[in-house]
């Protein structure tokens, strides 16, 4: 039969009879671990239900209800002042690498760090097996630079560097694992990585340890506004850098300004982004100048130029994207050289197209993201998940922020879909 709880929004399909679940007399091998998968999973869904339930009752008119109890809520915002009040700015991950690696163990965790680049670790935290169904993972990194903390009770605002990208999934997804252990038979881990914020580097290196557990089931943090983003837009990033030659300003002549050949070279590029391949998912294929630097003075010929470019993929291969961009500028690096300079285009990565994305757990909204993530950097054949407190839009500006209702409502949430992927996984084994 089907059993659905409307508080979560999860469907379950199983074998009851009269409330019990049914056994039979001949068991196969994995009948055992089968019956206690279910009973295990029903009896979260009712402590979960149960909390539901009560979140919806306010103890006064005039009250919002708790979505907590009160203990866990405190460790929830606890947890998370302390994350935002170490700065982490990518590059700078240490400190919040260690304190959170203290912090998992005194959880019961076992923890182990794994070293990126010199004073920069990724966390991992795991129960009493390596080797996990399911993995709950975010980004500790964050966009400089660094706000402080404050915390509005009066409105429930909590704001400051990382307060929504995004360490308020961090938080979040410890206190829902933490929460769950027990009833999930400890077959959870986590995974928090640096670099996030600049190309992946964390996640790419967790990627390709030999050694490291493959997991089934993948659920990444990002804000994404208490939603399941059912994909994202690719990424592809490039250096425009512009050599020219000295001169006096005066006599321009003597000279080659790489900062003409810069300004060509970008209006090369506008007109080209208005032709560039788009899709009905994702919409415009978009390309944004971050970063223009040319030249030491103004009465002097520039002889260094360089502009930083994100392309933000929304139809075709990165491949195909570069070529166009190539294209496009043949003309421009042809001119640079016969006057004695020239134009190079550096490319940060091989990119990335369009990621598509599993949503398909009730219960949720749903939505597509122009921003890139580190779904596409964590390599396996399992299925990925992507939801977070907050909005992208508040994201590294100096007003970001959320609601704490917002970050309690996602322990909830992480709870709902750790409990939903793990009951889709094991009705694919046929455990259910």
């Amino acid at each position: 039969m089907m059993y659905h709880d409307e508080n979560l929004g999860v469907h379950i399909v199983g074998c009851m009879k009269e409330g019990n679940i049914a056994t039979h007399q001949s068991r196969s091998p994995t009948s055992h671990i089968s019956t206690m998968i279910r009973s295990h999973i029903l009896l979260l869904l009712t402590s979960l239900t149960t909390l539901a339930t009560a979140s919806q009752t306010p103890l006064l008119p005039s009250a919002s209800p708790p979505l907590l109890p009160e203990s866990t809520s405190h460790e929830l915002l606890s947890l998370h002042r302390h994350l935002i009040e170490l700065s982490s700015i990518t590059g700078t991950e240490h400190n919040i690498s260690v304190w959170l690696s203290s912090y998992l163990r005194a959880q019961n965790f076992t923890v182990e760090l794994q070293e990126v680049s010199p004073n920069r670790h990724n966390v991992l935290a795991y129960g009493k097996k390596r080797d996990t169904t399911i993995l709950l993972t975010s980004h500790i990194d964050t966009v400089p630079p660094y706000w402080p903390y404050y915390y509005n009770e009066s409105t429930g605002v909590i704001g400051g560097r990382g307060s929504v990208d995004a360490k308020a999934c961090v938080a979040a997804q410890i206190v829902a694992a933490q929460g769950l252990r027990e009833q999930m038979l400890d077959d959870l881990s986590l995974l928090f990585v640096v670099g996030e914020e600049t190309g992946g580097d964390g996640m790419r290196a967790f990627s390709d340890v030999e050694e490291r557990p493959q997991y089934d089931v993948v659920i990444f943090g990002e804000p994404t506004e208490a939603k399941l983003v059912c994909g994202h837009k690719g990424m592809l990033g490039f250096t425009l850098k512009v050599t020219g030659k000295a001169a006096h300003s005066g006599y321009p002549w003597l000279g080659v300004s790489a900062n003409d050949v810069l300004v060509e070279a970008l209006e090369k590029m506008l007109v080209l982004r208005k032709h560039l391949p788009w899709s009905e998912k994702y919409g415009n294929t978009t390309m944004n100048f971050g970063k223009l630097e040319g030249g030491v003075a103004a009465n002097v010929v520039a002889e260094k130029a360089e502009a930083s470019v994100a392309v933000r993929i929304a139809a075709a291969s990165p491949k195909i994207i570069r070529g166009m961009i190539v294209e496009a500028l043949e003309g421009v690096k042809s001119r640079a050289q016969d006057l004695g300079g020239d134009l190079e285009i550096v490319w940060g990565s091989e990119g990335y197209a369009p990621v598509d994305i599993d949503c398909d757990v009730e219960g949720f909204g749903k939505m597509t993201v122009n921003y890139g993530t580190d779904v596409p950097n964590l390599k396996g054949d399992h299925k990925r998940y992507l939801y977070g407190p907050g909005s992208i839009f508040v994201a590294h500006s100096d007003h970001e922020a959320l609601e704490k209702k917002e970050l309690e409502q996602a322990v909830l949430d992480f709870r709902k879909l750790i409990v939903a992927t793990s009951m889709m996984h094991h009705e694919e084994r046929g455990e259910m």
